[in-house]
């Protein structure tokens, strides 16, 4: 009983010690900025960052094209709606209409499973001119919450989003087009939502 009598004080402090130990580290973490990849965009806020590899094995970075507007279009090939915008060639003529103005843009593939080389084989059938990124766990999908494919985000030259929603109205209104006509004349984007139709993305479980 001595011995308990003796050692229970230093038993206790130790606990204590070991309890205000933990709750500093806890409170750091708290405290620690989030990762770019828990990031959630946000219409007029700073777009998440990524790093994704193309259909060819090259890594790209959101970061990387600061100072320019990026169209980011969510894409599927196996999606019917999807496919159908490329082989109508909507997404390749917008995009052609403003790359020449220093307009990056870049598919990306969440769809859980999905391999490079369907992705190359798509783009050689479509005729696609732009890099097909693959985010085959859908964390920067998530971060993005894109919901369909195709699914379309602009980000201006500061790397703000400023737009998300469709790519037209399935008629003769261009969305993603009048976004990007006002960032190059320096305009705030007069609509910045709408509402994105197609497949809905394939994530992973």
């Amino acid at each position: 009983m001595k011995k308990v009598r003796v050692y229970a004080p230093l038993g206790i402090a130790l606990a204590a010690a070991a309890a205000f130990s933990w709750s500093l580290a806890a409170s750091a973490g708290e405290n620690q900025p989030k990762s770019e990849a828990a990031r959630t965009a946000e219409i007029g806020k700073p777009a998440p960052d990524f790093n994704l590899k193309d259909a060819y094995g090259k890594a790209f970075t959101l970061s990387e094209f600061k100072g320019k507007i990026v169209v980011l279009e969510w894409m599927n090939p196996g999606c019917p709606v999807s496919r159908g915008k490329q082989v109508d060639q909507v997404m390749q003529k917008t995009y052609a209409k403003y790359a020449a103005k220093g307009v990056v843009w870049l598919g990306v593939d969440s769809t859980a499973g999905q391999k490079a080389e369907a992705n190359r084989v798509y783009a050689a059938e479509t005729g696609l001119n732009y890099p097909v990124l693959l985010d085959p766990d859908g964390k920067v999908g998530h971060a993005f919450v894109a919901t369909k494919t195709p699914h379309l985000f602009v980000i201006d030259k500061t790397g703000k989003l400023v737009y998300a929603g469709a790519i037209d109205d399935q008629g003769e209104k261009n969305f993603v087009g009048a976004a990007v006509e006002d960032l190059l004349a320096g305009r705030e984007v007069a609509k910045s939502r709408t509402e994105a139709y197609g497949c809905t993305v394939k994530y992973a479980r």
